[in-house]
């Protein structure tokens, strides 16, 4: 028995940083804040300095995130028939499935935090940055969906990195090559599916 609920404990964990990092890793292909790595790789040398401030900056919002989604799940919970729950994780799912076919526009503001160095001005416009962004509102329906904060933490910390480092380490030739498109109406397809594996799970 004690083998059984290690195991599913395994499975729900995987499954909770599987799709996360997908979600996130995906979603960021042509996002703000992956022109924003751009920007920042033309800005300051330290490329070291600002992988560590993107992971810090994404850390935080994205805990923040996740248990803003957790604790809205189970407040809802208390208030409201699961039914209830289910269909308004579905219907956020499926309006970020629309949102993200609409191409972000490139945002400089480094030029303002260049005295900071690398490692603080990262920090400071990525953790702005993922206010209201796509990633952060896909985090909080996340964490609704799988009510754990540090699973969805971990899923959508590392596809933010597995997006951007390659952009800072590579840059522009490897924007240029991305098909921006193609990323826009795969995480689309993503957020249905999962939109449909709410509604089919209940």
């Amino acid at each position: 028995m004690t083998d059984l609920i290690s195991g599913l404990s395994e499975s729900f964990a995987h499954s909770a940083v599987l799709t996360s990092t997908l979600v996130v890793a995906v979603a960021e292909i042509g996002d703000k804040t992956q022109l924003l790595s751009l920007l920042l790789t033309i800005r300051f040398r330290n490329k070291a300095a600002i992988v560590m401030g993107i992971l810090c900056a994404t850390l935080l919002n994205h805990a923040l995130s996740a248990w803003l989604g957790v604790w809205l799940q189970e407040a809802l919970q208390r208030w409201t028939e699961a039914h209830y729950i289910q269909w308004g994780l579905a219907a956020g799912f499926v309006l970020m499935a629309l949102w993200v076919l609409i191409p972000d526009k490139e945002d400089d503001e480094t030029n303002t935090h260049e005295s900071w160095g690398a490692f603080l001005a990262t920090c400071a416009l990525f953790f702005v940055a993922e206010i209201g962004d796509k990633t952060q509102v896909a985090t909080v329906l996340l964490g609704a969906e799988y009510s754990s904060v540090f699973w969805v933490t971990a899923g959508t910390t590392l596809g933010m990195l597995l997006a951007n480092v390659p952009v800072i380490y590579f840059g522009e030739r490897l924007m240029r090559r991305m098909p921006l498109h193609l990323a826009r109406y795969l995480t689309s397809a993503l957020f249905f599916i999962l939109a449909i594996t709410v509604i089919w799970a209940g």
